[in-house]
């Protein structure tokens, strides 16, 4: 059961909320949270011998659930900023020099440079190759003569939740794309 991958958890109003281990999955069909599935995945999980029937426990999961309880990880709006989900937002392209690199040659850059109070806030970091990081140094880009190429964001929790998971299903990237900010993902 280690190649189930991460089911995707909804709010009953269908936004999507975070990825879930399909245990914690299991326990929210037990406790009769679920209030309705979407996608074309299903899984069957299952459990242990009945001492007395004789019979197995099993499970059927959905990949996308909605359940009625609202996940307070991300009720502040923004999610987490990691170099690993900045370069995906990026597309491992350097916003300097607008070219593509592997994901162990880039950097995080500041826009604001950090020793002048600039913040590690998405609306603040871009993607920087290596030499385009080191020749601006501690200036903005305007101050270094370096134009950024597309202006930082916050991404939506759709788009966050697509950044985060390298093991997306098609129905649970349907799902994600429809609520992500189509605008900017172009």
């Amino acid at each position: 059961m280690d190649n189930i991958p991460a089911i995707l958890k909804v709010d009953s109003g269908g936004l999507p909320v975070s990825w879930i281990h399909w245990h914690t999955a299991v326990t929210l069909y037990a406790r009769e949270l679920v209030r309705w599935e979407a996608g074309d995945e299903r899984f069957l999980i299952r459990g242990g011998i009945n001492a007395r029937t004789g019979l197995q426990s099993s499970c059927r999961i959905g990949s996308i659930i909605a359940v009625a309880d609202r996940s307070r990880r991300h009720a502040r709006g923004v999610p987490l900023l990691t170099n690993r989900t900045l370069f995906q937002r990026d597309r491992n392209l350097c916003l300097y020099c607008g070219q593509q690199f592997a994901a162990h040659l880039l950097t995080r850059d500041h826009v604001m440079p950090a020793s002048r109070g600039g913040a590690s806030v998405w609306e603040n970091c871009v993607t920087a190759c290596r030499h385009c990081n080191q020749r601006k140094d501690d200036r903005t880009p305007e101050e270094a003569n370096m134009r950024l190429l597309a202006v930082p964001y916050i991404p939506n929790l759709a788009e966050y939740l697509i950044l985060s998971n390298r093991r997306i299903l098609a129905d649970q990237m349907e799902f994600l794309l429809a609520h992500a900010n189509r605008r900017r993902r172009a």
